[in-house]
Order: C-alpha cells, then sequence, then structure tokens
C-alpha cells in the first residue's frame, strides 16, 4: 500500500506523486483510487488501489539503481534485432515491463539505431516515450529538473558518438 505523498512509477505514464487516495464510483463500481500526478505533463491518473501489483506501479528507484541505469545508458548496445516488428515487440515488452533498467535499455538502444541507421517512424515515437518514462523516473529519485535530467541524458547518448 502506498502513502499520500510517495513517489511512484506507473509503467507506460511515467513516474509521479500521489496526490490522494478517493473513494469513486466508475462504471457503477464504488472503489479506491491512487490519485497520481505524473511529474511530466500535469496529467493526473487514476490507479485502482487493488489493481496496482497487476498495473505494475512500484516505487521510484533508488540511487544505487540510479547509478546502474546510467552504466547502461553508457553500454554499447548489443547487436539489434533486425526484424522492425519483433525488436519493436521486444522493446514495447521492455517498456511495459516497469523496469527502469530494461527502460533505459530501450532508450539506448534506439538512439544508438537512430544514429546508426535511423528509426522508423514508429520506432520514432516510442523513443519519444521511453525518453519521457525515463526522465519523469530520474527527475524525482535524482531531484533534478526536467531540463538538468534531459541534459545528462543527451551528454550521456551524445557520447557514443564521440
Amino acid at each position: 500500500m502506498f502513502i499520500i505523498g510517495e513517489k511512484v512509477v506507473y509503467p507506460v505514464h511515467g513516474a509521479g506523486i500521489i496526490e490522494a487516495i478517493e473513494k469513486r464510483e466508475i462504471l457503477g463500481k464504488t472503489r479506491n483510487y491512487y490519485v497520481l500526478r505524473l511529474c511530466t505533463g500535469d496529467l493526473r491518473v487514476l490507479v485502482p488501489v487493488d489493481t496496482v501489483e497487476q498495473a505494475g506501479m512500484r516505487p521510484i528507484c533508488d540511487q544505487a539503481q540510479l547509478q546502474r541505469v546510467r552504466e547502461i545508458l553508457r553500454d554499447s548496445a548489443p547487436a539489434w534485432e533486425e526484424n522492425w516488428n519483433r525488436r519493436y515487440r521486444l522493446n514495447m515488452d521492455k517498456i511495459k515491463s516497469g523496469d527502469i533498467c530494461q527502460l533505459a535499455e530501450v532508450v539506448r538502444n534506439l538512439s544508438l539505431r537512430d544514429v546508426a541507421k535511423g528509426l522508423s517512424a514508429g520506432e520514432k515515437k516510442m523513443l519519444d516515450n521511453a525518453r519521457k518514462i525515463l526522465l519523469s523516473e530520474v527527475v524525482l529519485a535524482a531531484n533534478q529538473s526536467l531540463d538538468q535530467a534531459n541534459r545528462e541524458l543527451d551528454a550521456i547518448l551524445g557520447a557514443h558518438r564521440v
């Protein structure tokens, strides 16, 4: 159970802060909901309290995990899957996992592929979404502004180009 003010990650949407726990009737069913304010885009999401495990909602990463994310971003990408459809599904599964390390792999791999070979429109959109989700958690975990986190990510990924 999470508490008001706790920083959490809601996979596919990103990181935010629980603003309230409210009882609401939606579609004729009364349930308790976490009111989650996402840190990017000023979006509020209602997450049923009884489905957080299935949804994969979790506390934000700690400093050790954040350091591991930076290491993953600095690593070279493994050989990538050449089949676009398979590569897309593998990356989408990693994003949906809610694991920040897998998310960092998606950002790194797609960023490097974009430089080396370019990305399709679908993969560009996926990269943009994965970056936003990753940055939202980094902002809360590292207590940085979005601009600071964005600059750090660009610097790490840009080092691959040198």
